[in-house]
């Protein structure tokens, strides 16, 4: 059994937990700064030991995989010292502060042979799982276009992210740089490779630093379009707003497939005005369909020899090359090619 060793205790750490509670691994070590966030988190795991130091945590521990949960700035010293110990990693996302760090360090962990795994869980939602086999059994015939409107309604006012994820106001780069990269991965997994992007983004709440909303327009190099259409002031109609966080449109010459904001996938003929719900498996507990959960999974899948890892560091870089080319066509008002 894999010993798993996580480091940061913060919001988001509860859905990482809880996923690797319930998979075949032993969490042997959990570190944060905070010494009673770390005893909370340790003691869901028996035998677990707490730590506020990780590198310290990595030379008594030893794990076979570290679990980096930690916002961009503090995710580079915790990925060089595990990769420095041939120590596989998933790392957050963010992934890092910036591309050029991204992707120094993912040539570092090639070079050293280490898995470095990006926490990128979007396309694993059952939902995008669902909409991509309606593309691979050819449902939809030629896809046209893909468009998602993100609506999760939690960034009005002072108080704005405050309760989960405080450090979201300070963030200088946000809509695209923390929210909108899940959708230009479930862009690519759907629709393939960008071959250029046009952005418009804005401020709307003056008590953050970044952009809060904006439209960024696609184009694949599979001849496809796509709209990402982005307010985080704004909500949509879901009993839970966080689940899928907006809703989605894949258009194509047959048939137009829908995702509303309750993770329901809908489709629709060519001439028809009769959607009919496309069945599927879901579980509703953890993140958003339990995607942090089948994540997990798939990288302790992949660690056993049972196929390719998906958003692997150096295949993530062009997320996030995308999302550059983004914010400079913001700036020019020009397409611009990642």
């Amino acid at each position: 059994m894999l010993t798993v060793a996580t480091v940061g205790g913060g919001y988001f750490s509860r859905f990482h937990h809880d996923a690797w509670a319930r998979l075949p691994v032993h969490v042997s070590a959990v570190c944060d700064l905070d010494p009673d966030r770390a005893r909370d988190a340790a003691a869901g795991h028996p035998g677990a030991r707490a730590f506020t130091d990780a590198l310290e945590m990595l030379d008594a521990a030893r794990p076979d995989l570290l679990d980096v949960i930690v916002p961009p700035a503090a995710q580079v010293p915790l990925v060089e010292a595990a990769i420095a110990r041939g120590i596989p990693v998933i790392c957050q996302k963010p992934f890092t502060p910036g591309l050029d760090t991204a992707r120094a360090l993912a040539a570092r962990a090639a070079d050293a042979g280490v898995m470095l795994a990006v926490h990128e869980n979007f396309r694993f939602q059952p939902w995008h799982r669902t909409l991509r086999r309606l593309l691979d059994d050819g449902a939809l015939g030629e896809v046209y276009q893909v468009s998602f409107r993100l609506r999760p309604g939690d960034g009005q006012g002072p108080e704005a992210y405050l309760a989960r994820q405080p450090y979201f106001q300070r963030m200088p780069r946000f809509l695209l740089h923390e929210t909108g990269i899940h959708l230009v991965d479930v862009f690519r997994f759907l629709l393939g490779d960008v071959r250029r992007v046009m952005a418009w983004l804005a401020r709307l709440n003056p008590h953050i630093a970044g952009e809060d909303a904006g439209v960024v327009l696609f184009d694949f190099a599979g001849g496809a379009r796509g709209v990402f259409d982005g307010n985080r002031l704004v909500d949509h109609v879901a009993a839970d707003r966080r689940r899928t966080m907006g809703e989605l449109l894949l258009e194509g010459s047959r048939a137009v497939a829908r995702l509303d904001g309750d993770g329901g996938v809908w489709l629709r003929a060519h001439g028809s005005n009769d959607e009919r719900p496309v069945a599927y498996e879901r579980q509703d507990r953890g993140f958003a369909g339990d995607s942090v959960f089948l994540y997990q999974r798939h990288v302790l899948a992949h660690l056993a020899g049972e196929g390719p890892l998906e958003n692997g560091a150096g295949d993530y870089l062009a997320n996030m090359q995308v999302v550059e080319a983004a914010y400079r066509s913001s700036e020019t008002g020009a397409w611009e090619a990642p």
